[in-house]
């Protein structure tokens, strides 16, 4: 009797076989308003430090000019497109989320499907196809392993983004269902990634997005070689669970079940503020409050926040750094200052994370006024409660839970990223390329920005 296929032969036969009829509308949409969020946070990503510098690398590195980067002139092999283009898409910490893994999916899987595509010429419904399995793939390896990774030390993103990354390129690279299980187990080894950059706001976080869309690229054109990779990376003796979380997860098991049916990959929160994902329901909350009873930032006594005891190391602890952050990525996980610079500038965006707005006084003052209670049953979501306290003792109180996406929101958070470096009408065009019509049109997106 031939032997049960493993896990990674399971994912890799759905992922080959998955027919366009078989994706739903409501999740060939959502694929759209993913793309446009990431390529708007590349375009946002260019005025930064650290895409300069990997933009300085993938310019020196040379190579085939297979895959466009926008906006610079330069056409590079699909893997480096992608390590520079996911990094970048990153460096801001702007975009989606899965909040019971804490992956980022979009930077890795759009950066990888958006380079290979350009790359093979892929038709763009086989685009809209890869990307939905990627999601699915980020999704459903992440629900395994949960927030227990970040617990260990490890940038989730980082060790589920190769995989997702591998099964988006092989599905471009039209692999077969065997040699796509032997992608996975390649870019399996590919994984990694610590958290050591919550110290000293270091850079190697966004380097982890780019480099697990790099090398997913590269595992699939490692088996498109005839490259041979493990079968057992989720469910054998020597599994990706069992080496990053130091014991036997048997849900790995069950990684496909309902796969085409259940879409799980929906469900990827969007970002609206440039924050860590666990802090976007205060913001919500705060400006919600604000402007529903104009209440003026000196009037506050007192900011409570209940939050989920597993975020408390992350965005709120050790709490003097989080008072005065020092660097955009200090902001970008500080709950006490986000919270008190949308209490007093009515929003928060990425002039918030810039030096100037990070030193103000005022801002500094509120957030010493900004308080964190763990609250346990917070945190299976996208909750959160925030209680403003005023020096008259009144009290105004909201709770935040998870929404559906909100389109408006998404096209005013482009326009307002992509503007950073297009004019309005390229802006436009860019838009109606990845939005308008039946289908997408990515082949439009190089001709635009390239």
């Amino acid at each position: 009797m031939a032997p049960l296929p493993l896990a990674a032969e399971r994912l890799a036969a759905w992922s080959t076989a998955l027919a366009w009829a078989e994706l739903p509308e409501d999740q060939r949409a959502l694929v759209g308003l993913r793309v446009l969020d990431t390529v708007g946070l590349i375009l946002a990503g260019l005025e930064t430090e650290a895409a300069r510098a990997v933009l300085a690398l993938a310019d020196r590195q040379g190579g085939n000019p297979e895959s466009a980067l926008y906006r610079t002139g330069l056409r590079r092999p699909a893997a480096l497109a992608a390590l520079a283009q996911g990094t970048i898409a990153h460096c801001r910490d702007f975009d989606d989320t899965f909040l019971e893994s804490v992956v980022h999916p979009g930077s890795t899987v759009i950066a990888a499907a958006l380079a290979v595509g350009e790359a093979v010429a892929a038709p763009d419904e086989e685009i809209v196809l890869a990307i939905a399995i990627g999601y699915e793939a980020a999704a459903r390896l992440g629900a395994v392993a949960g927030r227990r990774l970040h617990a260990r030390g490890f940038h989730a993103t980082s060790v589920i983004g190769p995989l997702a990354a591998a099964l988006t390129a092989a599905r471009l690279y039209r692999l077969s269902a065997a040699a796509t299980a032997d992608a996975l187990g390649l870019a399996a080894s590919m994984a990694g990634g610590l958290m050591a950059f919550v110290d000293d706001g270091a850079w190697s976080k966004w380097l982890h997005v780019g480099w697990s869309a790099h090398g997913g690229i590269l595992a699939a054109q490692l088996a498109q070689q005839g490259f041979r990779g493990p079968r057992g990376v989720f469910d054998g003796r020597h599994n990706l669970f069992a080496a990053f979380l130091g014991e036997r997860v048997p849900e790995a098991e069950a990684l496909d079940a309902d796969l085409g049916r259940r879409w799980q990959g929906a469900g990827a929160h969007f970002k609206y503020y440039p924050c860590a994902h666990v802090i976007q329901p205060y913001l919500d909350a705060a400006l919600g409050l604000r402007a529903r009873h104009a209440i003026a930032p000196d009037a506050i006594r007192r900011v409570s926040c209940a939050i989920a005891p597993w975020a408390v190391p992350i965005v709120c602890e050790p709490r003097a750094p989080k008072l005065a952050p020092e660097t955009d990525l200090d902001a970008i996980a500080s709950l006490p200052y986000q919270v008190a610079a949308a209490l007093i500038d009515g929003r928060v965006d990425l002039e918030t994370l810039g030096p100037r707005a990070r030193t103000r006084a005022a801002v500094r003052a509120l957030a010493e006024r900004v308080e964190h209670r763990a609250d346990p049953a917070l945190g299976q979501g996208f909750d959160g409660t925030l209680v403003l306290t005023l020096h008259d003792g009144t009290i105004h109180q909201a709770t935040v839970t998870a929404a559906p996406p909100d389109v408006a929101k998404l096209r005013a958070k482009f326009h307002a990223n992509a503007g950073r470096a297009l004019d309005a009408a390229t802006v436009a065009a860019t838009e109606e390329a990845i939005l308008a019509g039946a289908s997408p049109r990515f082949g439009r997106l190089t001709e635009i920005l390239g």
